[in-house]
């Protein structure tokens, strides 16, 4: 349950090589994922939008990464190609931006790095619509993000998104998260009341997080980058995604508990997920096989 405002098998520190846990679930050790991201310290190179630049840039530092938001084309790609991981966000499309995108993504997949891409407001119009397209086809994507809209739009299925807020019934969406995984060879985070995280093969529901993030711009987009830090960390998609996406709701579970400080509304929520996000590594860190469940799609 992000609240966002809107995979078989996994390797590396936060999973197994077999899904073989009870329903085909992968192992996710939440515990040895924060570990390994507190070890690593991961550079993550962030172009993203505007409005949530200051977010996306301390939530990189409350996980333990380290966070650099070069956004110039004429050293992006140098930055990219010394960075352990890279976030593409399209919140604030300009041609220029999307000039700045693609230049940082090639740099990433020629160096190896972990891409993450957020396409925000696809669906929306047909400029996001194409830059979008853009980069999901010339790149080598390893994660995607999305809201349920944003993930429906990509794939053709009905889609209403309303700036770069997805609104609507989306029942299918874990259909639509597979289909999406195949088109663009990404493992997909479809983030929505129950986050879905689909590779070509599986789909699975990650039940963490409270209704109260959705009251707070920017948890998409801090959602993106969380996923970029622990896929640089762990180097495989899939653990990253469903660690990543899993920490991040229980972060906003023990701010909404007041673990981290009372708060009387969504400003003063925010201050405590924050805190949360940084404390959550020293806090009594759950066993979270029984948050993720394998979801039959045909």
């Amino acid at each position: 349950m992000s609240g966002r405002d809107d995979a078989d098998g996994a390797g590396g520190p936060g999973g197994s090589g077999d899904a073989n846990d009870v329903g085909g679930v992968p192992d996710v050790a939440l515990d040895e994922a924060l570990a390994a991201v507190a070890g690593e310290q991961p550079l993550i190179n962030s172009v993203t939008n505007d409005v949530t630049v200051n977010d996306v840039a301390n939530i990189t530092l409350y996980w333990g990464g380290l966070p650099v938001m070069s956004d110039d084309e004429r050293e992006v790609g140098d930055m990219v190609g010394i960075a352990d991981g890279c976030l593409l966000n399209m919140g604030t499309v300009s041609e220029s931006g999307e000039v700045t995108m693609l230049t940082a993504g090639r740099a990433a997949n020629e160096a190896g790095v972990p891409l993450v891409v957020d396409p925000v407001g696809v669906g929306a119009t047909p400029t996001r619509d194409r830059v979008a397209d853009r980069l999901v086809t010339d790149l080598d994507v390893d994660v995607l993000n999305g809201n349920y809209g944003e993930i429906s739009a990509l794939v053709g299925d009905d889609a209403e998104v309303r700036g770069v807020e997805s609104v609507g019934e989306y029942a299918e969406i874990a259909a639509a998260a597979v289909e999406c995984a195949r088109k663009t060879g990404a493992v997909v985070v479809a983030s929505g009341e129950t986050d879905i995280v689909a590779t070509e093969e599986a789909a699975f529901e990650v039940d963490a997080g409270h209704s109260m993030m959705g009251a707070v711009v920017g948890t998409g987009c801090m959602l993106g980058v969380t996923l970029a830090v622990f896929e640089a960390a762990l180097d495989d998609p899939l653990s990253a995604a469903l660690s990543g996406t899993a920490a991040y709701g229980l972060a906003g579970e023990l701010a909404a508990e007041g673990a981290f400080g009372d708060y009387r509304g969504p400003a003063s929520y925010k201050i405590a997920f924050l805190d949360a996000v940084a404390g959550l590594a020293d806090a009594s860190t759950p066993d979270i096989a029984d948050r993720i469940d394998r979801i039959e799609v045909r």
